[in-house]
């Protein structure tokens, strides 16, 4: 019972935020997930309910999703999403990681992947929060490179949504806009990456049958509809300013985190 109110209430808090911040619900349902399962399956299982809110998403507001941006940050996130599923098995096999103790009872593991996207995650943090830089804005040229960044990281783990909205929101998306495009890009690699993860487990010998998330999975995916749908009733009268001081407050706090091995 513990297990299902914990998923439940991180999947229907973080998936309202989403919905403004454009990320969120990966990178706390990640932790939840893994103190239930091996990190890997955790993997698997924050993906299908990102994947499944994503498509409730889409159905609200993907109308809205700007063509352009789709295209060109979508289609290399596809790609790249591939090779950072590839490399999360990788990972998987070879146990890369550093382990520092500070206390008696607390052990904060920082992987190079944590790190890597963490110190990324600050970076973007104060383009959002600091008023000299917060002025500039991406040139739609980049998108591309957004997308690269954006969709490896997704396939490895998991942290795809914080880099996309990075770019995002300083690409001059309307609110409506960037939630919609956001949601079609994020289950755009959401789909790549749990096709691929699913062909790693079929690979490695795997059956449906060790795959034991459903229940939570889908308690995960319900609650996050329900935060969306909360989230969704406000939207109107949120400014893009205002979404993106929460974007950088959100990636700073996400980025310290993973440098620190809080996450």
């Amino acid at each position: 019972m513990t297990a299902y109110l914990a998923v439940a209430a991180a999947a229907l808090i973080a998936a309202g935020l989403t919905m403004y911040s454009g990320f969120g619900l990966g990178t706390l349902m990640l932790p939840v997930f893994a103190l239930f399962f091996p990190v890997e399956m955790a993997v698997v299982a924050t993906a299908m309910v990102h994947g499944a809110n994503n498509v409730f998403k889409i159905s609200l507001l993907g109308r809205h999703a700007d063509r352009e941006v789709v295209l060109k940050f979508g289609l290399p996130a596809i790609a790249a999403a591939v090779l950072g599923a590839l490399a999360l098995g990788w990972f998987a096999q070879s146990g890369t990681r550093v382990v520092i103790t500070s206390t008696e009872n607390m052990v904060f593991e920082i992987t190079p992947v944590k790190l890597t996207i963490g110190l990324l995650m600050i970076g973007f943090a104060l383009f959002e929060l600091i008023p000299r830089f917060r002025r500039l804005e991406f040139d739609r040229r980049y998108l591309p490179l957004g997308g690269l960044l954006s969709g490896f990281f997704g396939g490895l783990s998991g942290h795809q949504g914080a880099l996309r909205s990075a770019f995002l929101a300083k690409s001059g998306l309307t609110s409506e806009r960037f939630v919609g495009s956001n949601a079609v890009i994020g289950f755009l690699v959401d789909l790549t990456r749990v096709s691929v993860y699913v062909a790693l487990f079929a690979y490695a010998g795997g059956s449906a049958d060790e795959f034991n998330a459903w229940p939570l999975v889908i308690t995960g995916a319900v609650s996050a509809f329900c935060g969306v749908l909360i989230g969704k009733k406000f939207l109107h009268k949120v400014k893009m300013t205002s979404v993106r001081t929460l974007v950088g407050v959100l990636l700073f706090g996400v980025g310290i985190s993973l440098v620190t091995g809080v996450l």
